[in-house]
């Protein structure tokens, strides 16, 4: 790893307009870096190198494309440890995972090098005598990657390369929070044949580096992971300039325990998914709903297995649950602990911050009961190592509950009842659903995505990716009479 802190513009390592400084949350003290941001001059060239070099790349062919893919994917693998090491350090997930992320994004990579070889279009017969007609998928042309901190490699793999992969050019806006990953990122991508100016890392404020990028009207795709306000501010946006749109925002995942089910791996999927990651998870489950004939003894168990994760350092060996990503993220999740209670649920263990070793962002898991389905906790993401149970009488009343939300994301049901699991598979109004497994942990090679506030656009990952980094086009032929 370098301790490069650049932007990287038009195939260039460049200093910034400003910077920011990057704090490990697990300790404060030590101070990562400070990382260049981007002004508005500078997004501009990073879009007009973008506009120059798609078409080179395009028509670089399909096999250059495998090639450049396959590469940046097997670096990522062989080097997962590494960098996820600097991924858990700036983030603050448990090193394990941060490993993970990193080698997971290398597969990204290595699936969708093998789907340039993939590609496939249609021919068609005209009603028409003597015409032709083929039908194939063109790049879109200059794609927008917007990115979240809370995987900050494996979310921006899985755009960046489908983006690539069919034939684009990139301007990619991290977080700002964890702006070491994107480096390790973009140093692999720029040591590859690719033509200037075709990737581009563009690190900047959202009120000047984000609004000009979705707003200026020069890019034709936006691929955006964050919230639900930014991502409806993008909306409008684009719609200004009919610029394609793919958008993951927000999640309220519901986890159903039912009254048949295997109640240690309930508790042992319901904690993973609540608390995993410390919860900083799009499919993480802060809401477990739960069948009253288990409901008491769920809870006791439940409440066990919180108190015994070990928070602690990111990268100190046996830490389970690493700090909140930041100050300002900790403040949130310790005035949604003062909402629920104010609004009547019992906390029964953990939501404190803790004094560790170190000075860094820490909170203990935390398990609300007896809450309901109209409370904020409810209601709203909470993104943090916190989670609220709620207690049903059947099986109806449980699919009604977890169904009754603005979101639809994920969605999970533990049962021993196969009619049960069908009809929740076929009734519950999420993009993804899980039977007898956690809420969190999804496949690369298949589609991704969620319903109502959770998704707007085409699907990420899998195959689906084609439909929003390409455009169709139906060709007409007619040769005419042989001489």
């Amino acid at each position: 790893m370098t301790d490069r802190t650049q932007l990287y513009i038009d195939g260039s390592w460049t200093d910034g307009a400003s910077e920011i400084e990057n704090r490990n949350p697990s300790d404060t003290s030590d101070l990562i870096g400070m990382y260049a941001q981007a002004d508005a001059g500078q997004l501009d060239a990073a879009l007009a190198a973008a506009r120059r070099a798609q078409p080179a790349w395009w028509v670089a062919g399909i096999q250059k494309r495998h090639d450049v893919l396959m590469a940046i994917g097997t670096e990522l693998m062989a080097r997962a440890e590494e960098i996820g090491r600097m991924l858990s350090r700036e983030e603050g997930k448990p090193l394990a995972e941060g490993k993970g992320e990193v080698y997971r994004a290398g597969q990204f990579f290595t699936y969708y090098a093998a789907e340039c070889l993939r590609q496939h279009g249609d021919l068609a017969e005209s009603v028409r005598p003597g015409i032709e007609i083929d039908v194939r998928r063109e790049a879109v042309g200059v794609v927008a990657i917007i990115s979240p901190w809370n995987f900050p490699v494996a979310t921006p793999a899985w755009k960046i390369a489908p983006a690539l992969a069919f034939g684009n050019a990139v301007v990619w806006k991290p977080a700002n929070v964890t702006p070491a990953s994107a480096i390790a990122l973009t140093e692999i991508i720029a040591r590859q044949d690719i033509p200037k100016g075709l990737f581009n890392l563009v690190a900047g404020p959202g009120r000047d580096v984000g609004q000009r990028l979705v707003e200026g009207g020069q890019v034709d795709a936006i691929s955006f992971t964050g919230s639900v306000p930014v991502g409806r501010g993008i909306a409008a946006a684009a719609v200004q300039n009919m610029t394609k749109v793919q958008m993951e925002m927000g999640s309220k995942n519901p986890l159903i325990v039912m009254d048949d089910a295997d109640l240690d791996l309930a508790v042992t999927h319901a904690a993973g998914s609540a608390f995993g990651g410390t919860g900083q998870k799009c499919t993480a489950a802060s809401r477990l709903i739960v069948h009253s004939s288990l409901h008491d003894a769920f809870v006791e168990k439940l409440v066990a297995a919180a108190k015994a994760l070990k928070v602690g350092h990111a990268l100190e060996d046996g830490t389970q649950i690493g700090p909140v990503v930041s100050e300002s993220q900790l403040n949130q999740n310790l005035e949604y602990i003062e909402t629920g209670k104010g609004e009547g649920a019992e906390l029964l263990c953990g939501g404190e911050r803790l004094e560790m070793a170190t000075q860094g962002y820490y909170q203990a898991p935390a398990v609300f009961a007896n809450t309901r389905n109209d409370m904020r906790i409810n209601r709203e993401e909470m993104f943090g190592p916190i989670t609220a149970v709620q207690k049903v009488d059947s099986y109806e009343e449980a699919l009604s509950v977890a169904n009754d939300s603005q979101f639809g994301l994920t969605a999970g049901i533990m049962t021993t009842s196969l009619a049960r699991a069908s009809h929740f598979r076929a009734n519950m109004r999420a993009g993804t659903v899980m039977v007898n497994l956690p809420t969190a942990g999804t496949d690369y090679h298949v589609p991704f995505g969620g319903r109502g506030a959770s998704s707007f656009g085409p699907r990420e990952q899998g195959t689906y990716a084609a439909e929003f980094y390409t455009t169709v086009k139906t060709a007409y032929v007619s040769a005419g009479e042989p001489a």
